[in-house]
């Protein structure tokens, strides 16, 4: 299966860590929005999305990349993904209305925790510190292959990853800060 994963990481690269560890694990192209060429997307079976959350959403760069694809999405696998010092998932919808408005089929789901020092945040060493560690990294890794080998034995489940995963993470009433990256 030909992927794609398309990230925007600012302040401490907490989602370029994710993207790129779920990159590894499926053999996935890694690239951020501007070093996408719009005309290979129609080539890619998956397409894997994520930033940190701002202002509870996805960043603007990740929409705008994603408003510019317009057709290119339609009936197109995609999955999202976001780290966040917060971590409900709601913090989705906007990636998820604008993947819908495009036609776009969304497979799965996938957050984690993220170090956040922005504004207020920066007092006391930020939120979430540390995250994501060795955990994260392996649950998106993991979240990732479950993902592929799901949709290359024809299941048309959604999958939830991090920490809104079955699997009963430790971590899964902790509360963290926004924006994390």
């Amino acid at each position: 299966m030909k992927a794609l994963i398309v990230y925007v990481s600012l302040h401490h690269q907490n989602t370029e860590r994710i993207a790129r560890e779920m990159a590894a694990a499926i053999g996935a192209d890694c690239k951020r929005p501007e070093e996408v060429d719009r005309d290979s997307v129609a080539s890619y079976d998956l397409i894997g999305l994520g930033s940190g959350i701002y202002y509870s959403s996805h960043h603007r760069d990740l929409l705008n990349f994603v408003n510019g694809l317009d057709r290119l999405l339609r009936h197109k696998r995609t999955f999202i993904f976001s780290t966040s010092g917060f971590e409900e998932l709601v913090f989705h919808q906007a990636l998820k209305e604008r993947l819908a408005a495009h036609g776009a089929e969304i497979v799965g789901e996938f957050k984690c925790g993220g170090w956040n020092t922005y504004g207020p945040f920066e007092m006391g060493g930020g939120l979430q510190q540390g995250r994501p560690d060795r955990m994260d990294l392996r649950n998106a890794s993991d979240f990732a292959l479950e993902l592929v080998r799901s949709l290359e034995q024809g299941s048309r489940g959604r999958l939830r990853g991090g920490l809104l995963s079955e699997q009963g993470d430790e971590r899964e009433d902790q509360l963290g800060g926004d924006p994390p990256d």
